[in-house]
């Protein structure tokens, strides 16, 4: 197997995933579970970037539009394109995370956490603000990846081709 051959199936499988983040945000009003019942939120923030084809031949329409109303991203899928990149927010108990994912290598952006307070009053340990930030940073990587774990597991099992043809009738519904 040749680097462009795992490279191709790598960005296929990240296209995949973000379409089908998407579609479950949308079909499911953004409310996702881990795998432990913690429940958190999960919308589109606005910013999707759609392509097709290769080369000097590649296609790209970068969308940004209030919540989940990627008309012009959507109408891209319908015509063959695949979700490259999209900018996500998750919620949970009204603290909220932004991320930029790239389909290709699973690479992130943007990176936001809740707003973290540094000031300390007197007799705060100085360590507390640095470690509620790592934690905060643990926590949103903990709902992507309680995603992506939804999806490998869909993705991989005999239902699969039912969440495809849903996906796919969601995609053509705005036509």
């Amino acid at each position: 197997m040749t680097l462009e051959t795992i490279k191709a199936k790598d960005l296929a499988l990240g296209q995949e995933f973000l379409t089908w983040a998407w579609f479950r945000s949308v079909h499911n009003n953004g409310q996702w579970q881990t795998t432990d019942g913690v429940a958190f939120g999960l919308i589109f923030e606005g910013r999707v970037m759609v392509q097709s084809g290769e080369g000097e031949y590649l296609e790209s329409a970068v969308c940004s539009g209030p919540g989940g109303e990627l008309h012009e991203a959507k109408s891209g899928l319908a015509r063959g394109k695949k979700v490259h990149q999209a900018k996500l927010r998750m919620d949970e108990d009204g603290q909220g995370w932004q991320v930029t994912v790239k389909a290709e290598d699973f690479s992130t952006a943007g990176f936001k956490t809740p707003k973290v307070e540094f000031r300390l009053e007197e007799g705060q340990d100085p360590d507390g603000p640095f470690l509620e930030k790592m934690y905060l940073i643990e926590r949103g990587l903990f709902f992507f990846d309680q995603m992506f774990l939804q999806f490998l597991k869909l993705r991989f099992s005999s239902e699969w081709s039912q969440e495809l043809n849903a996906i796919r009738k969601w995609v053509a519904a705005d036509e």
